[in-house]
């Protein structure tokens, strides 16, 4: 990983666009981070489904979330966000195919959401509801899967994710999320988005933060609160990222380097190469095949229509068709 440090901005690094994370140091507040800037990526995802503005508005923050803490994992395996809930917007899954591939769902009841909509109730906490919020860490096949849950009440994604890092990690953990419409002349509407999560590095003893979330302390998040000592220099960090405003964070002019920059230029940053995120689904014909498989020819006899069962990819809108009797005949070779 290269670092830069970016004294005389502009002069020592190019500026990445879109679609990255750009990890960051800034070692006199004994801070570290992640900034998210998407464009392209995001936008495909939004306007797949034609969710109404609110609803892609909110998917669009969970995908942000998810490439903040997804992207710090250092294996091939996959980070997976996912809601269920009692609000217009009842199941949001985001899934990051590491290093770099999103893709993410919602599901929401359209006349909820209109009746929210005509009642100018569609900020994140009126559309979650309440319910909870589980981050998964798949690892593959040879190492321990790890989840954690929290509880979503009435609360936003910044503030379920602030809960999830003082339960799970117990390190102060900042983190914003802002998502946005943008117009280009000739071009229609485009969907954007930026985040940045920053954390203080532990004074005692601990100089490397562990890059997952740990074995928490998810039932007595009291004792979680011990750990969140007032530092002065943690102090200084909040205020700084506590002054980006969402437009910034989402704005196409605007780089990572140089909002970073903005941002952190008196304490001083160290800014590292950028990661690549692209819009990738993980489904395939195979996957969906032995998926089928799993059925009894009972169950799959009851899926044929005009003869074939066909199979929607609730993330792409792929869709797959199957005979009866090709999936017959691969059990019969097995």
């Amino acid at each position: 990983m290269t670092e830069t440090q970016l004294s005389t901005y502009g002069l020592d690094r190019p500026e990445s666009g879109d679609d990255v994370v750009v990890p960051f140091t800034v070692d006199t507040l004994d801070s570290r981070g992640r900034v998210v800037r998407l464009g392209p990526a995001l936008d495909a995802i939004l306007t797949r489904h034609n969710y109404p503005a609110p609803v892609a508005r909110l998917l669009g923050e969970a995908v942000v979330l998810s490439a903040l803490i997804g992207s710090s994992l250092k294996f091939e395996g996959r980070f997976i966000l996912q809601t269920q809930t009692d609000g217009p917007v009842n199941l949001i899954v985001v899934d990051l195919d590491a290093p770099d591939g999103l893709r993410g769902y919602a599901r929401f009841d359209a006349d909820a959401v209109m009746m929210a909509l005509e009642r100018g109730e569609t900020s994140p906490a009126q559309l979650l509801g309440k319910g909870h919020l589980a981050m998964t860490i798949d690892q593959g096949v040879h190492m321990e899967r790890y989840q954690g849950i929290v509880a979503l009440d009435g609360g936003t994604l910044e503030d379920v994710a602030h809960t999830y890092f003082q339960q799970s990690e117990q390190i102060p953990t900042l983190v914003r999320l802002a998502v946005a419409e943008h117009t280009v002349r000739g071009l229609g509407h485009h969907w954007r988005a930026g985040g940045v999560l920053v954390q203080h590095l532990p004074p005692h003893g601990l100089s490397v933060m562990p890059d997952l979330p740990g074995d928490g302390n998810f039932d007595n998040p009291d004792t979680a609160d011990q750990h969140f000592v007032q530092d002065d220099k943690w102090t200084t960090s909040r205020a700084y990222v506590s002054t980006v405003g969402d437009e910034e964070l989402a704005d196409p002019d605007l780089s990572a380097e140089r909002l970073l920059f903005r941002l952190f230029n008196e304490p001083g940053v160290r800014v590292f190469d950028p990661v690549g995120l692209e819009e990738r689904c993980t489904c395939s014909a195979e996957r969906i095949e032995s998926m089928l498989r799993n059925f009894s020819a009972e169950e799959r006899a009851d899926m044929v229509v005009d003869g074939e069962i066909e199979v929607v990819c609730e993330f792409c809108s792929s869709d797959y068709h199957f005979t009866p009797d090709e999936l017959e005949d691969h059990d019969h070779q097995h």
